[in-house]
């Protein structure tokens, strides 16, 4: 049993807290206990998500952070999907699928919405966890961590109010206050994993000794997140088709994410970089988007795609475990940290 939850860690986080969350929801004698529950684990989210950030953070090596081409590849192809996205949002009145004539008016925009959350969304703050356990490069993937929340902070609150006008939503407070978030997910644990490293070498140490901490304590964070992706979806008042479309539009979105990241990575010899940098999405931050900017209904996908990316990353485990393969991308070696620079 040990070895089979070792060996599939996100697949049994999710049904852990799929299952936990749906017991404590549909048996009467545990509402008093659900209650208490359902607060602790929103205390217990941040906690462990920083946690992860902060033993994962200080194994990097700062003076191997470079900007490097593949991170300007990935980004251009996201400004070309987001582009072609809120266009079609922008003008789905003028779209007549008949396909979709069975979920409701205005579904195609809802769908592209969805869709647009899970694109438009930063790299997930925990990617390089799972960049590491798959022989990616940390501090390649850390860096590039930064940059896509940079790049997100700025398209965000430029480009939702575009599609769904909200009074009172200026550029800059939008700005200002998607910065904060991003800077206590990222920037906290970054410092002080930095101190770690330097100044803390007994602690440092037994972080490397343990190379796995990281991965156990993100997959705490993902069960927490299966329960309340289910909670969102059952509590949710849109229809089942509609659902079902915004579940499999976000899972074609997650394999289309991944496959153009991988294509991108060929080049520069970086596929698993690519991959996780491209797919890979701060879920937490894009349903918190979609229920400023958007609908409830439209965080669904977001939800959904926390669902398809981590069963994603579970079959790219296993492969990894399976072939033994040597990895495509070095941490913190020399070699690398001097290849794939900008000139």
């Amino acid at each position: 049993m040990f070895t089979f939850l070792k060996n599939w860690t996100l697949p049994s986080a999710i049904t852990a807290g799929t299952l936990l969350y749906l017991l404590f929801a549909y048996v009467p004698e545990l509402d008093e206990a659900s209650a208490v529950l359902g607060q602790l684990m929103e205390s217990l989210l941040p906690v462990s998500i920083f946690l992860t950030l902060f033993v994962t953070f200080s194994k990097v090596d700062f003076h191997l952070m470079r900007l490097r081409r593949w991170h300007l590849c990935i980004l251009a192809a996201q400004l070309l999907l987001i582009g072609v996205l809120v266009w079609l949002t922008l003008y789905s009145s003028l779209f007549s699928i008949p396909s979709f004539s069975m979920v409701g008016d205005g579904s195609f925009k809802l769908i592209l919405e969805a869709i647009l959350i899970c694109v438009i969304a930063p790299c997930a703050s925990a990617s390089p966890v799972v960049t590491a356990k798959l022989g990616g490069d940390l501090t390649q993937m850390t860096t590039f961590v930064l940059l896509s929340s940079a790049v997100a902070s700025l398209l965000i609150p430029a480009v939702f109010p575009l599609i769904e006008p909200h009074q009172g939503i200026t550029f800059l407070s939008a700005f200002l206050v998607i910065l904060q978030k991003l800077a206590l997910v990222l920037l906290l644990p970054l410092g002080l994993g930095a101190i770690v490293r330097h100044w803390i070498k007994p602690l440092y140490q037994w972080f490397v000794r343990t190379p796995d901490l990281g991965f156990y304590l993100w997959s705490i964070s993902l069960s927490i997140t299966s329960g309340i992706t289910v909670k969102n979806i059952l509590h949710s008042n849109a229809g089942l088709w509609l659902l079902t479309a915004i579940a499999l539009s976000t899972l074609i979105t997650s394999f289309v994410q991944f496959r153009i990241g991988r294509l991108i990575g060929r080049l520069f010899g970086e596929r698993i970089c690519t991959g996780q940098a491209m797919f890979q999405k701060n879920t937490g931050l894009a349903i918190w988007i979609a229920y400023v900017y958007l609908t409830p209904i439209a965080s669904i996908g977001a939800g959904c795609y926390v669902l398809w990316q981590n069963l994603i990353n579970s079959y790219e485990l296993w492969q990894h475990r399976r072939t033994g393969a040597a990895a495509p991308c070095t941490t913190a070696t020399t070699t690398t940290a001097q290849t794939h620079k900008l000139p």
